[in-house]
């Protein structure tokens, strides 16, 4: 899996340094596991994942979306977006990381994971 850094060393140099790491996203432990049927279903996890939070937590979250590009791609984009803004309102840490991939034959998943909590796994 590849990974593009930036810093603002290397962006004032004009680099870009590429991380190959042996990592994939489902090695996570998941604290709890989402299956997002539609678009409705996308904004209630955001809320309840904003409620349970991310920094006291050991692992991250996982959402499954449907097989469907246009619909999982609504999917991820709301739970994106709405956990931005409800993490702002909350005044939350807006650091996470997320990762989306095949989880299985009739499956998307997304996982999101606080920045902190990802760097205290050393994954």
């Amino acid at each position: 899996m590849w990974f593009f850094v930036f810093s603002e060393e290397l962006v004032k140099l004009n680099l870009v340094l590429i991380l190959l790491v042996d990592f994939h996203p489902s090695q996570i432990p998941i604290v709890k596991t989402f299956v997002a049927k539609n678009e409705k279903d996308a904004s209630n996890f955001a809320s309840e994942m904003v409620r349970l939070g991310f920094e006291n937590q050991k692992g991250g979250y996982r959402v499954l979306m449907p097989k469907q590009k246009d619909l999982a791609k609504r999917i991820g984009f709301i739970i994106t977006t709405d956990l931005n803004y409800m993490l702002r309102q909350a005044r939350q840490e807006r650091n996470l990381r997320y990762w989306t991939y095949h989880h299985d034959s009739e499956n998307y998943a997304i996982v999101l994971i606080s920045h902190k909590v990802f760097y205290d796994l050393n994954l």
